[in-house]
């Protein structure tokens, strides 16, 4: 492994364990979404699949947090938002265990 893959495959850890810490709270998450954003244009094919899978991630629960927090008025929401951080968790620690393999992320394009 070249220096510069270890690099960036060590930026891809750093994301995906700023994204778990900010499973607890938010602004971890969001400099990992930030560097996610930097990293993603350029590299190894492997390890970009990872970027874009965080980023996807991160958006989709925003919007069902949302959407959650919305239906709290009819109880509802905080299901919907149990249920979004439980997806953000899985996520982020399949995306880590592939990354551990040395796989690409997975069902990402």
């Amino acid at each position: 492994m070249t220096t510069e893959i270890h690099e960036q495959r060590m930026l891809v850890l750093a994301a995906y364990v700023l994204h778990l810490v900010g499973a607890i709270a938010a602004v971890p998450s969001l400099i990992a979404l930030i560097l996610n954003y930097l990293k993603r244009g350029a590299g190894d094919p492997d390890l970009l699949s990872h970027h874009q899978w965080m980023i996807e991630t991160f958006w989709w629960a925003v919007v069902w947090f949302v959407v959650g927090a919305i239906l709290t008025l009819v109880l509802v929401g905080w299901l919907i938002m149990l249920i979004a951080w439980l997806w953000y968790l899985y996520r982020h620690v399949r995306g880590l265990l592939r990354l551990i393999e040395g796989r690409p992320a997975p069902f990402s394009g």
